[in-house]
């Protein structure tokens, strides 16, 4: 495959899994980089990376199934060329599944990309696949490690990753386990999705409304113009919380339990602070747990409803669940800690638009969510450990009764805006994509 690059000069370059050449490339300007998904509603996130590949002058292709979703629309409204996927990503044993893959093939072959990007593990299966003996550099991005952490896919995966020229961990963890499989650090390099910090923030009247590539629920709401005091208090009110309440916020999408990890829990932890809300609210009669989120696919949604009859949400004054809302940041005004009691964890991004929102997190120790906590502002404690997860609720509270938990929220926020930024973030992955394929910039 003929590399570009603006100076023609040579570049060390992959030339195949785990082999690199110097070759020398000519001055032409732009990559065509395909990027897959098995998803039209979801994965949001490439949205901020796209718009810098394409800022950089490369075409940018979306391979993604057929119908609609936010995705797919968000998408179309930023101008990006959308292409439905003739394979719905679904690994049946059937003839059909075949079909789907050879014409996936087909499809990728006649798109002529210089770099194929895939993201989720599906698509990395069928990305991996397709692309045999086809000229184009391989880019996986993993945005969590739940694959990881089956005992049949792990070890396969130890295989498996060698068909990717690149993997790009978005968190250190995921990277440390794909360095355990045998990846070498140049391999596996580890970049997050970032958050946009002129969105998520506490005073978001005075900001504009999110732009083209903002990886949020709520894309395209604009704040309202009054204070954060009146909006809080606006927000409190909906879910019957008094001002001098203490509220707990969890936001997280439900997901099916896997059968082969976390014992068949659900990864996202509701359980775990729902175990632990009984105890705590006992003790602290003023207090309230706020959930936002509904179930990810239907079946999802029957376990989030299995939960709330398990856990008696619907008579409980002290529990308020909500489903998908269009706008996220007045329930972070609203609340006094945010909680991530997940099982498995990737991205963290709910940690991240927390701190951006200026609420302290109480998190779990999975995956990368240690990573986007800092002492100064928040807690980490062990993954499915209900007694833990009250033990840190305490923590926060008797902070709160002392008037200091505010403090942690705003170094929080100045954590978020050092650290969190979007734009810096999607820089950062489009200078690996353009490594990859030796098209380098200075």
């Amino acid at each position: 495959m003929t590399l570009r690059t603006p100076d023609g000069n040579a570049r060390r370059v992959l030339d195949g899994p785990g082999q690199a050449i110097e070759r020398r490339a000519e001055p032409v300007t732009s990559l065509r980089i395909a990027v897959m998904l098995k998803t039209n509603n979801g994965g949001l996130w490439i949205l901020p990376q796209i718009t810098e590949l394409r800022r950089r002058g490369h075409h940018v292709i979306v391979v993604i199934p057929p119908g609609p979703g936010r995705l797919r629309s968000m998408l179309a409204e930023a101008g990006f060329e959308v292409v439905d996927s003739p394979f719905d990503f679904r690994y049946r044993p059937s003839l059909a599944t075949l079909r789907g893959l050879w014409r996936l093939r087909r499809l990728v072959r006649r798109l002529r990309p210089d770099v194929l990007n895939y993201h989720l593990y599906s698509s990395a299966l069928a990305a991996r696949l397709i692309a045999i003996g086809l000229p184009m550099r391989r880019v996986h991005m993993v945005a969590g490690p739940l694959y990881l952490e089956s005992p049949l896919i792990r070890p396969v995966e130890r295989f498996l990753w060698r068909m990717d020229d690149v993997t790009i961990c978005c968190t250190e963890h995921i990277s440390r386990l794909y360095g355990e499989l045998g990846c070498p650090p140049e391999r596996r390099p580890v970049a997050q999705y970032g958050t946009d910090l002129d969105y998520f923030r506490p005073d978001w009247s005075t900001a504009p409304g999110p732009s083209a590539g903002v990886a949020s629920p709520s894309a395209g709401v604009v704040g309202p113009s009054a204070g954060v005091a009146e909006r809080r208090a606006k927000a409190r009110a909906e879910v019957g919380v008094a001002e001098g309440d203490f509220l707990v916020v969890m936001v997280a999408y439900v997901y099916v339990p896997k059968r082969l990890a976390h014992n068949a829990r659900g990864f996202k932890g509701h359980d775990v602070l729902l175990s632990a809300w009984p105890a705590f609210h006992a003790r602290h009669p003023r207090s309230h747990l706020l959930l936002v989120g509904e179930g990810f696919t239907k079946e999802a949604e029957d376990y989030r409803q299995r939960l709330i009859d398990q856990f008696g949400v619907a008579t409980n004054p002290s529990v308020t669940w909500l489903g998908w809302v269009p706008d996220l940041r007045p329930y972070f005004v609203a609340a006094d800690v945010s909680v991530t009691p997940s099982l498995s964890e990737g991205s963290n991004g709910v940690v991240r638009e927390a701190s951006a929102m200026g609420v302290p997190t109480i998190a779990s120790d999975a995956g990368g969510l240690p990573e986007a906590v800092d002492p100064s502002f928040g807690w980490i404690v062990p993954r499915g450990d209900s007694a833990a997860l009250g033990a840190a609720l305490e923590a926060a509270y008797q902070e709160f009764e002392a008037g200091r938990l505010a403090d942690r929220g705003e170094l929080a926020r100045r954590h978020a805006t050092r650290y969190f930024d979007r734009r810096a973030a999607a820089r950062q992955v489009a200078g690996i994509v353009e490594r990859a394929a030796g098209g380098a910039r200075s």
